[in-house]
């Protein structure tokens, strides 16, 4: 196999996983956990991306389904940030349709809402919505699930949550309107994440990252050498050094591919973060 120094630790995909994603029974995490792995799959939801990562670390979860960019807002700031912060690969990835429903207590219609919970990507992709309620005060929880959970535990006839139709059949309450959501498309993709590299037969998409914009620029011009297919590019500022910033590549390809080479060989903070077969629809 070629670039050998770049992929290091490779290991077999672990059968029977443990999986960790943020959020509640209910959450669109925990649906796309059971979309890659199986209905059978063994998961846990955990409070925040931090702690999936955790888990991760300490050996307590084997992967780890993660939001990382929505087709309507973009990418999801707090996971690339834990990216950067933790040496983990991706394996693979999943798609999965947003459909967010408003939901309240059973006898609670709309007229009588004050208070909306929801995560905060959740709020964004019904913004639309919610400007047709203005009095309605839209509080951020940590996940969409958790805010169904909450609106259950409060039992306050004057709250309600946006989250998926699943959370309202979980915590017992009554959906008042479906398909909130802006975009009638709207599609989450989700990466699958572990503490070591897994390179399966098919390899069509390549992720690596890279610090400075000197490099970026160096970047794109072997990939133009090389014709590379870029699909995705994703900056995010380093804390510590003002202006500088952690670029995150995805291009069209496999590890093998020629143009890995000669990146590597000339950008040194090259980190090949992921090869693998993706399954996502146009």
């Amino acid at each position: 196999m070629k670039n050998t120094k770049l992929i290091k630790n490779i290991r077999e995909p672990i059968k029977n996983p443990r999986v960790v994603y943020q959020g509640d029974p209910g959450a669109y995490s925990e649906m796309a956990a059971r979309d890659y792995f199986g209905e059978d799959v063994l998961t846990k939801g955990l409070y925040q991306f931090e702690d999936v990562f955790l888990a991760l670390e300490k050996g307590e979860a084997d992967y780890a389904l993660l939001p990382i960019e929505n087709s309507s807002t973009g990418a999801i700031r707090q996971v690339y940030d834990l990216l950067e912060k933790y040496p983990f690969f991706f394996v693979g990835e999943t798609g999965v349709p947003i459909h967010h429903a408003l939901m309240a207590l059973p006898g609670t219609k709309i007229e009588d809402i004050h208070t909306i919970y929801s995560h905060e990507q959740g709020l964004f992709q019904c913004e639309s919505y919610l400007k047709q309620h203005p009095n309605w005060k839209a509080i951020p929880q940590a996940d969409t699930a958790g805010s169904a959970k909450l609106v259950a535990h409060l039992q306050d006839p004057h709250a309600a949550a946006i989250c998926s139709e699943l959370a309202a059949k979980i915590y017992g309450l009554h959906i008042l309107e479906k398909k909130v959501n802006s975009n009638s498309t709207n599609t989450t993709r989700f990466v699958v994440v572990s503490t070591q590299l897994e390179l399966g037969k098919i390899r069509n998409k390549t992720i690596f990252s890279f610090i400075g914009q000197d490099n970026l620029n160096l970047a794109l011009q072997i990939f133009v050498e090389y014709q590379t297919t870029l699909i995705r590019i994703e900056s995010r500022p380093i804390p510590e050094h003002k202006w500088e910033y952690m670029f995150f590549i995805e291009m069209a390809g496999d590890i093998e591919d020629p143009v890995l080479e000669q990146l590597s060989k000339q950008i040194e903070n090259l980190r090949i973060l992921g090869s693998f077969c993706s399954n996502l629809n146009a």
